[in-house]
């Protein structure tokens, strides 16, 4: 058994990674950081509460800590925890700047700890099912790939870091790492990136929007988007190929169910409907025949299964420190490339 310490019970610790800690087999929810309140002890009654990190970090036990706090915190809280002999589980995005992606990285390679970052929209079922079309070379020689993580939340949320002009606030560090995660695992690392870094709503102090799009030697691009002020969101996945196009409208449900703290007991997280399921278009002669995909039966559980097999040596880390170090290096370039105004190469 893994013991493990949540540091955070905001959003993401309350609904992403509690839950998920506690639904996988190996996996034991020893002890939570929250700092003031009392919502983590009425969830979580059998679970010990700090106020501390230091406080957390003296629960000899604890093999592995799980930091889900604002992305300012990322890289001190990552640090005192991996000095203090831990294996650490970044929320994303990793740190705010690659200085201190880099660094982490190293100190947890010397000391030979687990280092990753929780990049759970890897095993959202659409996603899983677009990864198997790619492989299976279903879609033929790849042109374009485009996913979009879209809200409408018009007013602005006074007091929200994350709107506050702080390091790795706004939206490109909230949304973008799971996007460019997608399409580095579809297609790997590209030759450049463009970038247009926005704010959208009128008094914003941190981004709100942006469109990124990374070039591939193969001609291929993957454009990676997000807006705040979509009333009407765009089709979450866009894939044109040379043999077939692929489309799929909806979201994974998993946030939305865990966001309410509901988890299906007789089916994947991620389970959708067939009207919800993406479409596969494939040219026929003159016509077009078009099928649905059903999403893969994954759901985030997955993540931290991986992870606990790899704390125990039985499977290789799926997002290993190096490769979270190349989404760092997207957002720096992708902010360089937006201030610049131009295309910055890889």
């Amino acid at each position: 058994m893994i013991e493990v310490g949540l540091v955070g019970f905001g959003l993401a610790g309350r609904a992403f990674h509690a839950p998920v800690i506690r639904a996988v087999p190996g996996l034991h929810l020893a002890a939570i950081l929250e700092r003031s309140g009392t919502q983590a002890a009425e969830k979580y009654p059998d679970v010990r509460i700090v106020r501390t990190l230091d406080e957390l970090l003296s629960m000899s036990e604890i093999r592995l800590i799980v930091l889900a706090t604002p992305n300012e915190t990322h890289y001190s809280f990552a640090r005192q925890c991996l000095e203090a002999g831990r294996d650490v589980v970044v929320d994303k995005p990793f740190t705010t700047t690659l200085e201190e992606a880099v660094w982490l990285v190293q100190f947890a390679r010397a000391a030979n700890r687990l280092l990753t970052v929780y990049q759970n929209r890897r095993y959202d079922g659409d996603f899983q099912a677009i990864r198997q079309l790619v492989v299976a070379g279903k879609l033929g020689r790849i042109v374009r790939f485009e996913t979009s993580y879209d809200r409408f939340r018009p007013q602005l949320k006074p007091g929200a870091w994350r709107e506050t002009a702080c390091p790795g606030s706004g939206i490109l560090f909230d949304i973008a790492p799971h996007l460019i995660d997608h399409a580095l695992v579809l297609f790997g690392l590209p030759e450049a990136v463009t970038a247009d870094v926005r704010t959208e709503r009128e008094n914003a102090a941190a981004d709100d929007a942006f469109d990124i799009t990374l070039h591939y030697l193969s001609g291929m691009r993957a454009v990676l988007r997000s807006s705040i002020l979509a009333a009407a969101p765009r089709p979450r996945f866009v894939l044109f190929g040379t043999q077939a196009s692929f489309v799929k409208q909806s979201f994974d449900p998993q946030e939305m169910n865990l966001r309410r703290g509901f988890i299906p007991a007789d089916k994947p997280w991620g389970y959708q409907p067939e009207e919800d399921w993406g479409v596969l278009t494939v040219p026929r002669g003159d016509s077009f025949e078009q099928r649905r995909i059903p999403s893969a039966t994954c759901d985030y559980r997955d993540y931290y299964s991986n992870l606990r097999d790899a704390i125990l040596g039985r499977a290789a880390l799926a997002v290993t420190p190096e490769y979270a170090l190349e989404v760092v290096r997207v957002l720096e370039l992708a902010r360089e490339s937006s201030q610049k105004r131009s295309t910055i190469p890889w």
